[in-house]
């Protein structure tokens, strides 16, 4: 009830936005640190909480992208009809890389490398094949209306972004007090002691795989929707998989709000270094990838991690006292 409270006040503070502020460049912002959260969070549930690193995430991204933009142009359907389709698509995907990965026994850097792999290969197919319209990539027509997915303010995408991100949310409240996030957690501890008991890793780790990629496929739609073009080099570059695995990473892996606050911290980051030092080129990334070291260095368990360590340090000296 607690992670719920929260989750809900997290909606309505967001919702308020867009109430309060018709600045497309206020909406604009929020719209992208929301869409920085959903990718966050789908690498949060299969690294953070299943203890699988990957590399590749930019897989399930591109893929649902595509499959966003081929159902709307080729097989004619409605964007909101396309939408849960293309989260099936990734997901069927993610199913197969996992199947692969996971019953030949591959974890650690070398799941990471297959996941980056898979991404490459399907980059390469994407730049080949005529249906994904190759180098090219593909454009969807202009139709600015909310029954197409093309709203004429950035609100509606705000409203849409905090659905999914909301979604996940509770996903991941689901996964912390669940009996499978429960066998997940004891998967990624120790794999061999969690089969000693009773738990079966290969459909664990599996299932992860699948509702992390449907949630990647997600913001690959998304993406379709709000930008109306896709190519290889966007779906499965490795821009987003780092974008994903650094936002989960610099908040607190296999936390509720570790994604979003270090998405959302990130976010801002890279924002105000843009706008400061955007006439010195290159500055920007030095400084936002110096804060980045000084974080992991400093901060190993995340903003959102070392926030609870230093409660729990607080209560536990607090109840010393008392006693």
């Amino acid at each position: 009830m607690k992670d719920l409270r929260a989750i809900v006040l997290f909606a309505l503070v967001v919702m308020l936005v867009p109430a309060l502020s018709a600045s497309g460049v206020m909406l604009n912002f929020v719209m992208t640190a929301l869409y920085a959260c959903l990718l966050a969070q789908a690498w949060n549930i299969l690294g953070g909480f299943g203890g699988q690193f990957s590399f590749g995430h930019a897989l399930f991204f591109g893929t649902g992208a595509y499959a966003q933009a081929i159902l709307q142009l080729d097989a004619h359907l409605n964007a909101w009809l396309a939408l849960p389709l293309a989260c099936a698509t990734g997901a069927l995907v993610g199913a197969g890389v996992g199947a692969i990965s996971f019953r030949y026994g591959l974890k650690g850097s070398y799941f990471a490398l297959v996941t980056l792999a898979f991404a490459e290969v399907f980059r390469i197919v994407a730049l080949s094949v005529p249906f994904t319209g190759a180098g090219v990539g593909l454009m969807l027509p202009l139709q600015s209306s909310g029954g197409a997915m093309q709203f004429e303010s950035r609100a509606g995408f705000v409203w849409l972004m905090l659905a999914l991100v909301t979604a996940g949310l509770l996903l991941t409240a689901w996964l912390r007090h669940s009996r499978f996030g429960a066998y997940l957690q004891a998967v990624r501890d120790n794999e061999d002691a969690a089969r000693a008991v009773g738990v079966n890793p290969l459909r664990v780790k599996l299932l992860a795989t699948v509702m992390s990629a449907a949630l990647m496929s997600a913001g690959g739609a998304m993406y379709v929707q709000i930008f109306q073009y896709i190519d290889p080099g966007i779906a499965y570059g490795p821009h987003t998989s780092v974008e994903a695995l650094v936002g989960a990473i610099v908040g607190g892996m296999g936390t509720l709000w570790g994604p979003v606050v270090g998405a959302l911290a990130l976010h801002i980051l890279a924002d105000l270094t843009r706008n400061l030092f955007g006439q010195l080129p290159g500055i920007n990334m030095v400084i936002y990838g110096s804060v980045l070291i000084l974080i992991v260095m400093f901060l190993p368990r995340g903003i959102a991690g070392s926030a609870v360590s230093v409660r729990t340090l607080w209560l536990r000296t607090s109840e010393r006292r008392d006693t």
